[in-house]
């Protein structure tokens, strides 16, 4: 019993010297140790000093980051589909690292260096921006050094065989959809000269090249089908040629060009520039419709007889009643007769009918609005049109005749057109452009056909804050008071 525990004390003891020595020797510190020399004495030594070496990763050399290149076809941005490759991987020249899906097609991106993969920079169904890194490759050597090995000196390319430039044809770089094609129509892909980035073969250099082939396929045969036989000599004749002969070109004399000039847009042209740039970033809602002109026409005509207009030197035409009409129907609805702020976050209702029309004159297209039409009679619109258009006409509106305008009406029928397409005249919220009225059949209630003056209108509405149910009930009222021109005198206030 004595000797086992004996035992076990040494062991342990043992055990302990073994793990100190472990220690001490890992952080480099001698251990002294003892033993027996000759007669007995005790000598102390130091042993060979052991130190263990701590191993980091390796660097394989200097960093670079391989950024998605310009796949072409105006794509600038794809979706990273599947990586090949994980970080720590070896990678070699055309292989692939990974595939990306634009809104047209799948490719293949491949390496163009050899290295190790050190860092991913996007994730599975990421957005990866043309012209951002891909992945970072550790390479070997300096990137300037791998460019001066790939560039080929300009004296030395006609005296290298061209074998030694070639590659092989699975690191062509191309997409898989040119592959396929290479293959089905069993051509090289070494034959094909590539005009994308780095010399990618694009879909439309294979289709040129199938179509160089098939034109030099086509020349021999027609030369074979060519008549081998010369022409024999003929004598001349004094005979007039035949009709089938090519006549003599007619020299045309040379027309004068003119001389391009340019000029700086200013004055009215400038405003509308900007107006019609503001005007861009609102989303139009169109509505068009057909009016029935008849009973309006008869009325005018006999307005225009009327001595006590004929005594007011005022030309009477349809636009004072289709102002006038306007201002009767947005009192139904006043979200036509409003204004949103530029951040469209707040929309004021406007109390005054300051309806504009489009005015053209020599200086360009100018907009004058009528002030305060829902406490004028047809008479005072006329008049003010009238005045409006003379001083438009000199080039001397005011900026209160030009400005202020809540809803506005654009004759282009005056000049020629049915319908159109008009543009809203930020900050309003609404327009309206009247064709040309025309005497055309129509049917009447008894199933005749007469002969009726119609008239085309087309609608413009700010959809951010106009339905199309409002556009339309609006046309619809401003309708009825054109075609049933009584409806409208009840209404008049």
């Amino acid at each position: 019993m004595a000797s086992a525990s004996r035992r076990i004390v040494c062991s342990f003891r043992q055990h302990k010297l073994f793990y100190l020595k472990s220690r001490l020797q890992y952080n480099a510190v001698p251990l002294l140790i003892s033993r027996f020399g000759p007669c007995g004495h005790v000598e102390q030594f130091h042993p060979i000093t052991t130190r263990f070496f701590h191993s980091s990763k390796p660097f394989y050399g200097e960093k670079v980051p391989f950024k998605l290149s310009d796949i072409g076809e105006g794509i600038t941005e794809v979706t990273v589909k599947e990586w090949y490759v994980k970080e720590g991987d070896k990678v070699a020249q055309f292989d692939p690292i990974c595939e990306v899906q634009s809104d047209k097609a799948s490719v293949t991106i491949t390496s163009r260096y050899d290295g190790i993969i050190s860092k991913l920079h996007y994730a599975t169904d990421d957005m990866a921006k043309v012209g951002t890194p891909l992945v970072d490759i550790e390479v070997s050597g300096s990137v300037t050094e791998l460019q001066e090995k790939d560039a080929i000196p300009l004296g030395e390319r006609e005296d290298e065989s061209l074998d030694t430039l070639e590659l092989p044809a699975e690191k062509v770089l191309t997409t898989p959809a040119v592959r396929k094609m290479a293959s089905d129509h069993k051509i090289n892909l070494r034959d094909v000269q590539g005009s994308g980035r780095d010399g990618r073969i694009l879909k439309e250099d294979m289709l040129r090249h199938i179509e160089t082939l098939r034109s030099t396929k086509s020349a021999p045969k027609a030369k074979q089908q060519a008549p081998q036989e010369q022409p024999k000599p003929v004598a001349p004749t004094s005979q007039q040629p035949s009709p089938s002969t090519k006549s003599p070109q007619q020299v045309r004399p040379a027309c004068p060009v003119g001389v391009d000039r340019t000029e700086s847009i200013k004055g009215f042209k400038k405003a509308m520039a900007k107006s019609m740039t503001n005007a861009l970033r609102i989303p139009h809602f169109g509505y068009c419709d057909e009016i029935d002109m008849t009973s309006m026409t008869t009325l005018r005509h006999s307005l225009k007889e009327n001595p006590m207009v004929k005594e007011r030197g005022i030309k009477l035409s349809f636009m004072p009643f289709f102002i006038k009409a306007a201002s009767m129907a947005l009192q139904q609805f006043p979200v036509l007769n409003a204004s949103v702020d530029e951040a469209c976050e707040n929309i004021t209702y406007k109390a005054s009918h300051n309806i504009g029309f489009a005015m053209d004159t020599s200086l360009g297209l100018i907009v004058p609005n009528v002030k305060n039409v829902q406490s004028l009679s047809v008479m005072d619109v006329a008049i003010e049109l009238a005045r409006l258009q003379e001083l438009g006409n000199k080039g001397v509106l005011g900026t209160a005749d030009l400005t202020g305008g809540t809803f506005t009406l654009s004759n282009i029928g005056s000049i020629g057109g049915t319908y159109a397409k008009p543009v809203i005249m930020p900050p309003e919220v609404a327009i309206g452009a009247i064709g040309r009225v025309q005497v055309l059949p129509r049917f009447n209630n008894k199933g005749e056909v007469v002969r009726a003056s119609i008239m085309q209108v087309s609608w413009s509405a700010d959809h951010r804050v106009i339905d199309g149910a409002s556009m339309a009930r609006f046309s619809n009222l401003w309708k009825a008071y054109l075609e049933n021109p009584s409806i409208m005198i009840l209404d008049l206030k």
